[in-house]
């Protein structure tokens, strides 16, 4: 059946790893009816994790899709992997949800990745709940994992069910809105009495409950002023309003596992979490003009394709989300990209691999299309007689790069082919040819996100892979001004080549790049030969004096020059001038320059010294440390880029595989002394090697 935008819940599940994000999703699906009973991670055969390198590696990698209803309600759950390394994943599922549900370890608490996931939530402005998973386990306490979560991050906390017991003493949660207990065991959770021994905690966070419910509406703020009371139903309309508003975060709790503490959370997402209707998006025009646009069913058909993948037995699968008007199977819409006019075809809803046809999905409602060949995500689909593209999706840079190449001639398309494939469904992943050094090179979000990759291709192609890691992109400069001449004369028979040009140069701040300056006076060079010039002087930058890496940050003032009624040429004049910026970077303090990265890392606090030793060892500068609570630390760096090629797998080793990090270019810097004698030998090195 189709639902319509109202009924419609959009959720997804993040958390650190192994905070049982699939163990959970497993019960929903029961408690849906959608499967019949619960798989463990350790079967391989959750709904969520089906792909051969999840069952692998026992792990989850790609977000999966699935739905189940519950009270006349759609609810679409969107699993995501809780490593850091497909963090591009967890960003698909929060632009296709409408909130969020944390998983927070019962024991563990708030851990890296939960504070970079908050983090993500808080730019998306995205309303978010917390279930503290586990409460079966040994040293789990609720009442420090609460404590933790507040002393972290900076919105009201509001307890919505808490634990009957914990560990083994663990039985089932109490429903603090509706004031009764859901018991665990076998099957689904059964309604009962709530324990008498209970009636203080109930009371304590009761009281929370319902202050956090008056804060949420201003209406129910002053009655709570004059009566410190509210009604079921005011409760349910301030907690609603105040979500919605990203004012506050349910708490829950239970164990996934023991099926504990899904009732009350299912019950919640239906009259409390969001609905797709009436969300603002942001399109932008042809002209590159930003507007919002409202997801409702009344509108002309749009939808956002928001991941991709391969099949190989239903091809291409685009997963879309409907923005405007409804999807049908005789839908025609145009990708926006290339103007091309698709009818929509087969249309089907997902519980993880398993597609089931449906006739169509409102607004609002999320859905996969297959065999759309020309689809690539981030594609808004659109009706014929309006363009528009939906803010594509902000990943986060790639952190781990490598260059690579097939073990054999014969493979190297092939090998090409199928990392093209990977980069039309992982947009964290990105394939370049370097002209520089010659290499293709792969980067992707760490050394775990590569491997998971490159072990597909060599299983499914049955070709063999070599990496290494890649070359840095070193640029030259000049530290000095001169000023010089050269003079191109040569004569073969006939016409002869002839140009001279004379010539300042100067270093420019870094980022300028390139200036050039034509001050000739009195016609010393005529004006035609003039593009000649700047040809030669660009052709001059792109191998550098030192190394052959090209120069940037120079100045170039032409200011005199000498011509030939018959032997000069724009040919003749480029060489001049080539040569001549040539001599001028010799005599002018030519040095090296090395990208820098801005580098931010999250770790343990334990972990600091050793973080902070081989911060130095690699040349870092660390620009500041800030604490995240909970004995979480960032700290941010410039490090350069020769130093950080093995840092993904650096850091894994130094902080027991939990810590993580970030990074993108911010500048380039002079390197000089025994390093740069080594960069140019190695540069020496390999043009030997090459020719």
């Amino acid at each position: 059946m189709a639902y319509t935008t109202d009924k419609i819940r959009n959720i997804a599940v993040a958390g650190h790893g192994a905070t049982g994000k699939t163990s959970f999703v497993e019960q929903l699906l029961v408690a849906g009816s959608a499967i019949s009973a619960p798989a463990t991670v350790e079967s391989g055969k959750t709904v969520s994790d089906y792909t051969p390198e999840e069952i692998e590696n026992g792990i989850s990698i790609h977000t999966s899709l699935s739905n189940i209803p519950w009270n006349d309600h759609k609810v679409n759950i969107l699993d995501t992997p809780g490593s850091s390394d497909f963090v591009g994943e967890v960003v698909t599922a929060f632009r296709a949800a409408e909130s969020a549900v944390i998983m927070v370890g019962a024991r563990a608490g708030v851990q890296i990745e939960t504070i970079k996931l908050w983090r993500r939530l808080d730019r998306r402005n995205m309303p978010r709940m917390i279930f503290i998973n586990r409460m079966d386990e040994e040293r789990a306490d609720y009442d420090a994992v609460l404590e933790d979560l507040r002393a972290k991050f900076d919105l009201t906390l509001v307890p919505i069910t808490i634990p009957i017991g914990s560990a083994g003493d663990f039985s089932g949660v109490v429903d603090l809105i509706g004031n009764v207990a859901w018991m665990a065991g076998d099957g689904a959770e059964k309604k009962s009495d709530i324990p008498d021994s209970m009636a203080a905690d109930i009371e304590k966070y009761r009281a929370q409950l319902v202050e956090a419910a008056a804060e949420g509406d201003d209406e129910l703020t002053m009655k709570y002023l004059e009566e410190e009371s509210l009604t079921e139903d005011e409760i349910h309309r301030g907690i609603t309003e105040g979500l919605r508003d990203d004012k506050i975060v349910p708490v829950f709790c239970g164990s996934a596992l023991q099926n504990s503490g899904l009732q009350v959370f299912l019950d919640f997402l239906t009259w409390a979490a969001p609905s797709p209707a009436g969300v603002t998006e942001v399109v932008v025009d042809q002209e590159g003009n930003e507007s919002d646009y409202t997801v409702s069913a009344e509108t002309s058909f749009a939808a956002l394709n928001f991941k991709t993948t391969l099949d190989q037995f239903s091809g291409k699968l685009s997963f879309v989300k409907v923005m405007g008007g409804v999807l049908r199977s005789d839908t025609e819409f145009v990708i926006d990209r290339d103007g091309k006019k698709v009818k929509g075809g087969k249309i089907y809803t997902a519980l993880g691999k398993k597609l089931t046809d449906v006739d169509e999905l409102d607004a609002g409602d999320i859905g996969v299309i297959a065999k759309i060949n020309d689809a690539h995500t981030n594609d808004t689909f659109h009706a014929p007689d309006v363009f528009m593209h939906f803010r594509p999706l902000q990943l986060p840079s790639p952190v781990y790069s490598l260059a690579i190449s097939a073990g054999s001639k014969k493979d190297e398309d092939k090998l090409n082919e199928q990392l093209v494939r990977v980069t039309e469904e992982d947009k964290t992943f990105t394939v370049t040819f370097d002209p520089e050094t010659h290499e293709t090179v792969i980067a992707g979000m760490g050394e775990l996100h590569i491997n998971t990759i490159l072990n597909k291709i060599k299983t499914s192609q049955k070709i063999e892979v070599e990496t290494r890691p890649p070359r840095v992109a070193y640029r030259e400069t000049i530290t000095k001004s001169t000023e010089t001449s050269y003079r191109h004369k040569k004569q073969s028979g006939g016409h002869g080549q002839f140009g001279e040009v004379h010539i300042r140069v100067r270093p420019l701040d870094r980022g300028q790049e390139y200036d050039f300056a034509n001050e000739i006076k009195g016609g010393a060079v005529s004006k035609g030969y003039i593009p000649g010039i700047e040809k030669g002087f660009h052709e001059a930058m792109e191998h550098g004096v030192l190394a052959g890496y090209p120069v940037r940050d120079v100045g170039v003032v032409l200011f005199d020059g000498k011509e030939h009624p018959v032997d000069s040429s724009e040919m003749a004049f480029k060489i001049a001038a080539r040569g001549a910026l040539k001599q001028a970077m010799q005599e002018c303090g030519p040095v090296l320059l090395e990208p820098v990265m801005k580098l931010s890392v999250f770790i343990e606090d334990q972990y600091l010294g050793d973080v902070l030793s081989d911060m130095s060892s690699k040349r870092g500068r660390v620009l500041g440390q800030e604490q995240l609570g909970g004995g979480i630390v960032e700290i941010d760096a410039l490090v350069p880029q020769a130093e950080m090629l093995r840092y993904a797998i650096d850091l894994k080793s130094m902080t027991a595989g939990t810590g993580s990090f970030e990074m993108t270019f911010d500048h380039y810097d002079p390197v000089q002394g025994k390093i740069a004698e080594d960069i140019i030998a190695a540069s020496t090195y390999q043009e030997q090697e090459e020719h």
